[in-house]
């Protein structure tokens, strides 16, 4: 299938696996790009810069054609390892960027100088015109039945309507578990489409098989909201773990977030302490089952390789 995404990344089928964190990794974006598709990883799940530079390497090396591949970048002041990140992309390079989180300007800039194209999750109008007159490559249309953290709008209206109103590409986020999935985002006016959650139960995913296996065994109806992880509502499979523990923030943080002073420094605390506690139970078994995923993974079924999973997407 011919779109506009499938044309400016050179790939077969109009699908960015999308990057997850302490998920993605250079395995599974490189069967992607032999399935015809675009992978994006996580800048942030490589602890060094050099760790970073060497999947750049690494994904090089074994792109094949019809595939594509490119980084995700915070970048916001909480991201210290921005600047970094970036300069290091730039100078080994990529097919894109997938921004989140904040301005895009200066990755946009950098990464058009080395013919690097800039994508930027957006979750309404407002902000999808800022990136488009920034000059981004395309809009990541980032919809409630997004995995992580979501937007507002329903998949058919924030697509639809940033469709209408931008004069760049239009890629949806969240919702997409089937083939009719993505024929439904296309007709919405997508140019492709970005998934995440049904790749995390492949033999490629480097998490646990405890996490691969909830995503069998849950569905659609077992995804939940929770505030106990970054402090902004991110959605999980609704563990026992996860009753337990509650998802709203407690009577304490809801105190302390009403002082200005305060308020930064208990998110930033409780970012810690829910990306420890979601990395354990992403890496090691544990009872203590946090574990991210959106609501599409009511059509995964069995743990499978990456170039499968793409087959039933696409077939």
């Amino acid at each position: 299938m011919s779109t506009q995404i499938t044309k400016l990344l050179n790939i077969n089928h109009p699908i960015i696996m999308a990057p997850m964190f302490l998920v993605s990794n250079t395995a599974m974006v490189t069967e992607g790009m032999k399935g015809g598709i675009a992978g994006c990883i996580p800048a942030l799940n490589y602890r060094t810069l050099d760790e970073l530079r060497a999947s750049i390497i690494e994904l090089k090396a074994g792109k094949v054609a019809g595939g594509a591949f490119g980084y995700n970048l915070i970048v916001n002041k909480s991201n210290v390892k921005y600047k970094e990140q970036l300069r290091v992309i730039c100078e080994e390079g990529c097919d894109f960027i997938l921004t989140s989180l904040g301005s895009p300007e200066e990755t946009i800039k950098e990464a058009h100088a080395v013919g690097i194209k800039v994508f930027c999750d957006v979750t309404d109008l407002h902000f999808a015109k800022k990136v488009e007159q920034l000059g981004a490559d395309a809009a990541v249309a980032v919809n409630s039945e997004a995995g992580g953290h979501r937007g507002n709008l329903s998949p058919q209206e924030l697509t639809s309507l940033l469709n209408k109103e931008l004069n760049i590409p239009v890629i949806s986020a969240g919702g997409v578990g089937c083939k009719a999935d993505i024929d439904n985002m296309l007709s919405y006016g997508a140019a492709g489409v970005s998934v995440g959650s049904p790749f995390i139960a492949s033999i490629e995913a480097g998490v646990t098989d405890d996490y691969k296996q909830a995503c069998v065994d849950y569905g659609a109806d077992d995804i939940v909201m929770t505030e106990r992880i970054s402090g902004t509502p991110c959605t999980v499979i609704n563990t026992p773990y996860v009753q337990k523990i509650g998802t709203k923030s407690t009577g304490l943080e809801k105190l302390l977030n009403k002082n200005k002073t305060l308020k930064k420094w208990v998110k930033m605390v409780r970012f810690y302490i829910g990306m420890k506690a979601t990395e354990k139970a992403a890496k090691e078994a544990t009872y203590k089952t946090v574990w991210v995923a959106g609501p599409s993974i009511e059509h995964t079924k069995a743990i499978l390789p990456i170039g499968e999973i793409i087959r039933n997407l696409t077939n």
